[in-house]
């Protein structure tokens, strides 16, 4: 325990030493032009797997890409995908907030929640939080900390539980979700190029993730409450005891809260669950509903949260809520610093085409290492991993990494959900690591409320126990999954054969 205290500390230590994360990623910025450079004009290249094409750097310094960089900077940074989602959500979330209602309704769910289940309840509620896309790391992350603090312990270990269900668990589920079909159709495509008649289904790895979540929820629990909270200093009063009562005006707000957010629930149900329901689509799916979430997180916010300010005085006139708004405004005033230079980096180093060949050129190292059975599957995952510190999105991933292993796993032997579900776990287990996670500036905004300065190095210490238990327990699972055979989902197996 005592050496990995202090591995864990020079992680911190040396991570700390970084500069602030704007000036870091405009180093990064830096280095990326120039390495696609140099790349560039030694005219290396890979071949695409899939379109056979020849992919080479593109050169960020040539100066083309410096005019385009200049007339799309704020095009860029508009675009962000994060951005939007933040902001709109925020807006809703400050007028919960400012108004009194998040807190009280922290407080009135910590006095029927023990104290000794709020590790395993956040942590579950994280990995759930997949059904609602990425609303959970904007949501659900800061509510994680705040629920901790008014248990009167420490924040940043409830913000590193939500976090880790989030998004190192955010693969697994109890239910389907939105990445599974999407997935599956990469696998598909995959699987087709050996196998033209080869179908993979949604539901492709359902067994397993379900298998996973009270699994990682039980992990996730007993590494918060037993290792990274012990290693946080004192915060505050984390170790006073905290009122958790409430007065008559506010269980009034709350009531009158919970049955505005009952009414906005029914509401959105008629708008889904019916047939031609206006947020279902022309054939009958819900996508529609989906992509309408972060609206719907919006209103699920804003509308109770003016309703408890306005029955307990706090929201008195419209000013009063407006200036809620700019508030909570004002407290992301750092993350729109941060989305700014990372959003510029990420798209320049998705210019340069530097992610795309590493993903392939490590898939081709794969191939080359010669493996088989469980040690060829650890290494798929430890390689899936790596790449996953450098290529943040899953599916950008796997439609460059699926056509070269889905085939060649199943030349060896396992099915095309098998290389699905191997892929799904090596991409989950460091999403909480990497600076290049289009919410890692978020999340270290969120830190930073409760610890001033926190770095990057804080944050990557605090979240790698999380990284190495997660990714260490699917992959013993996955191995019993091998090991026994078992059916990965509905009609899914193991093995292959030609």
């Amino acid at each position: 325990m005592n050496l990995i205290n202090r591995c864990l500390g020079a992680v911190e230590r040396w991570g700390n030493k970084l500069p602030d994360p704007v000036s870091l990623f405009l180093m990064l910025i830096g280095f990326t032009m120039v390495l696609s450079a140099i790349i560039s004009l030694a005219g290396w290249g890979v071949i695409h797997p899939s379109s056979g094409a020849r992919i080479e750097a593109v050169n960020l310094l040539s100066g083309s890409t410096i005019r385009r960089i200049l007339t799309e900077m704020s095009t860029i940074f508009a675009g962000f995908p994060p951005l939007g989602l933040v902001l709109t959500v925020m807006l809703g979330i400050g007028v919960a907030e400012k108004s009194g209602l998040v807190a009280c309704a922290l407080r009135r769910l910590l006095a029927n929640v023990p104290n000794s289940l709020l590790s395993a309840a956040v942590v579950f509620a994280g990995i759930m939080s997949s059904l609602a896309a990425d609303a959970g790391y904007v949501v659900l992350i800061p509510l994680g900390a705040l629920l901790f603090a008014n248990a009167g312990r420490h924040p940043l270990a409830g913000l590193a539980a939500t976090f880790a269900g989030v998004s190192a668990g955010f693969s697994s589920n109890l239910v389907l979700t939105s990445i599974d079909p999407l997935l599956a159709g990469f696998t598909q495509s995959a699987a087709q190029l050996l196998d033209s008649s080869y179908e993979v289904n949604a539901a492709a790895n359902y067994y397993l993730m379900i298998a996973l979540v009270p699994l990682l929820t039980v992990g996730g629990a007993l590494l918060t409450d037993r290792f990274v909270e012990p290693r946080l200093p004192l915060y505050g009063d984390s170790e006073a005891i905290v009122e958790h009562t409430i007065d008559a005006v506010e269980r009034r707000g709350l009531r009158l809260a919970g049955l505005t957010v009952a009414i906005l629930i029914a509401v959105i149900a008629f708008m889904v669950i019916p047939e031609g329901g206006i947020l279902r689509d022309d054939d009958g799916s819900v996508s529609t509903f989906y992509r309408s979430l972060i609206a719907l997180m919006f209103f699920l916010f804003l509308i109770p949260g003016l309703v408890f300010g306005i029955s307990t005085g706090k929201i008195r006139s419209d000013k009063d809520a407006v200036a809620m708004t700019g508030e909570s405004m004002s407290d992301m005033g750092m993350y729109i610093v941060l989305a700014f230079v990372a959003a510029h980096f990420i798209a320049l180093f998705s210019w340069s085409n530097l992610g795309i060949m590493l993903a392939i050129s490590g898939a081709n190292l794969m191939e080359l290492l010669g493996f088989t059975g469980i040690p060829l599957i650890l290494v798929f995952i430890l390689i899936v991993a790596s790449i996953n510190l450098f290529v943040g999105s899953a599916s950008a991933k796997w439609a460059v990494l699926g056509p070269v292993f889905v085939p060649m796993l199943m030349i060896l032997g396992y099915s095309p959900e098998m290389a699905q579900a191997a892929y799904r776990i090596g991409d989950s287990a460091t999403n909480i690591l990497t600076p290049l996670l289009p919410y890692f500036p978020l999340i270290l905004v969120f830190c930073r409320r409760y610890q001033q300065n926190y770095g990057i190095g804080n944050l990557v210490a605090l979240m790698l126990p999380y990284s190495v238990v997660f990714g260490l327990l699917m992959s013993l699972v996955l191995i019993v999954w091998m090991t026994l055979g078992l059916p990965l989902g509905p009609g899914s197996q193991i093995s292959f054969t030609l």
